[in-house]
């Protein structure tokens, strides 16, 4: 079989026509630059988001850092990140001059362990990141609480987590990345929002702080020529522009594929004593960005995957060596700091193919050749 980790082609072709027309429209157009077509997506992503501003840029690690720069942190002050994440959430914060604190991680859903937060927080703290990893919200009503108390900022990671719905202990819902002062995203083409290049976006509830972003984003310019703050070039393609505004259409049927997909999983592996399959959170709904198993102990991960590369099957490890073990990184941690569960996870955790196309038989071939495995 020629399965694949993500088949944008297959999920393309669904959609050719619509693609198509949308790409030869701006070409037509000539307004390749802030044209048309990003207006029009950034007004449908703002209603798709229950009116929150959307701010779009270049990438999603651009967002990260116009969302700290808009905050006005100065060199030296601390940001709360967790350990077990992409190196882009702590590599903005070092390029600003600020200090990323790391935090260890729930290993049921794999976020930010928020009984962890406050025994980090020192007078120099000014803001936390919380990283919707995997598909699914950090506890977002626990986290908000904290940063109110504190006095500190949250900035939302929602790159892997577009569409999920966290729910409050009062029923109160919200999307993914609207609860916090500021939230980010990506639309690289793997994302469950991707767009065919790079691409990425801030969503900002506060107006005039929505209005800050956009001209960070832009040279620090709301008027041509006039520079009014320090800012940098981080743009959205209107080409990019206008094929994330067909696929936002599709957004939510594209979550319940990849929420079926999973079902299957869950179905085909959930007696394997030797596996732990994906927990959902009580207060997040899962959009599987991606579907990330932890390998008992005993087990030797990487023959695993090595086995079903040979099956043809793709995995992948996210993330194999922690970011506080980073070269980068390896200075802003302490003696004293302790990791436990994400140096576990990244020696444990294996994550299987699921995307929009995904067919049952592949989920099968999949689960029957980890099966096999298990059995040698």
């Amino acid at each position: 079989m020629n399965i694949k980790m993500v088949d944008l082609k297959g999920q393309y072709d669904k959609i050719k026509t619509e693609i198509d027309e949308g790409i030869q429209g701006v070409i037509d157009t000539t307004s390749f630059i802030n044209g048309p077509k990003v207006q029009e997506f950034t007004i449908n992503l703002s209603n798709y988001l229950e009116g929150v501003n959307v701010v779009p840029c270049a990438n999603g690690t651009d967002a990260l850092q116009i969302a700290l720069m808009a905050l006005d942190l100065k060199s030296g002050d601390e940001v709360i990140v967790p350990a077990h994440t992409y190196a882009a959430t702590a590599e903005v914060i070092a390029l600003l001059k600020l200090k990323p604190v790391f935090v260890d991680v729930n290993p049921e859903d794999f976020n930010i362990d928020v009984s962890l937060i406050e025994e980090k927080i020192s007078p120099k703290t000014k803001a936390i990141i919380p990283v919707h990893l995997y598909g699914q919200c950090a506890d977002m009503e626990l986290i908000m609480s904290i940063a109110s108390k504190h006095k500190l900022f949250v900035v939302e990671d929602t790159a892997q987590a577009i569409g999920a719905v966290y729910t409050y202990s009062d029923g109160k819902k919200a999307i993914a990345g609207t609860i916090g002062d500021i939230g980010t995203t990506s639309f690289f083409p793997s994302k469950n929002l991707g767009c065919y290049g790079d691409g990425g976006a801030l969503f900002v509830k506060d107006n005039e702080l929505a209005k800050k972003c956009k001209m960070i984003a832009n040279h620090g310019q709301s008027i041509k020529y006039k520079h009014e703050i320090v800012g940098c070039n981080s743009r959205l393609d209107s080409i990019q522009a206008a094929i994330l505004d067909v696929k936002l259409k599709y957004l939510d049927d594209y979550s319940a594929a990849r929420q079926n997909a999973a079902k299957i999983y869950d179905e085909l592996l959930n007696n394997i004593k030797e596996i732990k399959i994906p927990k959902i959170s009580q207060n997040s709904t899962h959009v599987y960005h991606q579907y990330t198993l932890v390998i008992e102990e005993s087990l030797d991960r990487n023959a695993m995957q090595a086995f079903l590369k040979e099956k043809g099957i793709p995995t992948m490890i996210y993330y194999p060596i922690p970011i506080h073990k980073q070269q980068a990184y390896i200075n802003e941690c302490t003696d004293k700091d302790s990791f436990p569960v994400t140096e576990k996870l990244a020696e444990l955790v294996l994550s299987l193919p699921i995307h929009t196309e995904i067919t049952r038989e592949e989920q099968e071939f999949v689960v029957s050749s980890i099966k096999e495995f298990l059995k040698n």
